[in-house]
């Protein structure tokens, strides 16, 4: 499609108003964050892009570092203009665990009072769809936290493992649930018993990482693929995450009825009458997500 002088300088008007509304949305927090970094990527600038920032502690998932995403994830999530996220750390390391140092002085009592690690769970209450490009190190806590993202892509450098059991402790965010339902028991069982990684490779033959790119490009096809979800209505992008999320807490039976209870409502949105419509008159939709 071409645009002419106007089309393009209105376009250009409205992608500068999206990245100053997002960094203005990050800003108005209570404290800037000082761990995570957030910019607004894609053509458009409606793909948010959240880089975990402790390069010295390899990306170390301190309190502060969680407060941050989880605070940010959920100003994001109120943002109109942000249609996906991409979660990512550095070529070296995507995160490579809890902070140990954080931990290592703690007790049963406090940390059970505290409910350790209870305030990830923040990230899978994103109701718009968070994706993780994964490079290098991603390990205990690390590959936790992107199994909560929706979609895992991989550098060719990335490894994956939950190596807790060789520190004393087990998993604690859902590594010993997320992770077998990702690549099954038996592969599971044998990273969280050894405390041995898989490569990128291998996560995606187990199901684990949807595609492998070269390191240099993962977060490139991360953020295009977060391009591709927001030209969608946002409105049935969420419907979408909702159900696909549910099929891992119902029976079949259940999750089929769930189902077909969404896609029953979709027909009382203006979003379902405008794509099918658009769809007959062989044109683009203009979502409202409504």
């Amino acid at each position: 499609m071409i645009f002419g002088a106007p089309r393009l300088a209105a376009l250009a008007g409205r992608t500068c108003h999206a990245a100053r509304h997002l960094q203005q949305a990050v800003n108005a927090s209570t404290q800037a964050p000082q761990m995570i970094k957030v910019s607004a990527a894609g053509e458009k600038k409606n793909v948010a892009l959240i880089e975990l920032h402790r390069p010295k502690a390899l990306n170390a998932l301190c309190a502060q570092l969680m407060d941050e995403l989880t605070a940010t994830l959920k100003q994001l999530d109120q943002d109109k203009s942000v249609g996906a996220i991409v979660l990512t750390g550095n070529e070296r390391v995507f995160a490579a665990g809890a902070d140990i140092a954080e931990m290592e002085g703690k007790t049963f009592a406090p940390i059970f009072a505290e409910r350790f690690a209870q305030k990830w769970m923040d990230i899978t209450k994103t109701r718009k769809p968070i994706i993780a490009a994964v490079n290098g190190f991603c390990l205990g806590g690390g590959c936790e936290v992107a199994m909560m993202c929706d979609i895992i892509y991989a550098g060719e450098n990335a490894h994956f493992g939950q190596p807790e059991i060789k520190i004393g402790t087990i998993p604690g965010a859902g590594g010993t649930q997320r992770l077998p339902r990702f690549v099954g028991k038996s592969v599971a069982m044998e990273m969280c018993l050894t405390g041995e990684r898989i490569n990128a490779y291998e996560a995606q033959q187990a199901g684990l990482a949807s595609k492998v790119f070269p390191s240099t490009k993962v977060v490139l096809e991360a953020i295009k693929l977060g391009e591709r979800i927001a030209e969608n209505s946002p409105l049935l992008v969420q419907m979408v995450k909702e159900s696909v999320n549910a099929a891992y807490e119902m029976t079949l039976s259940s999750g089929l009825q769930f189902e077909r209870r969404l896609f029953h409502s979709t027909f009382a949105t203006k979003d379902r009458k405008e794509g099918m419509k658009a769809f007959v008159e062989k044109r683009v939709p203009q979502w409202k997500g409504e």
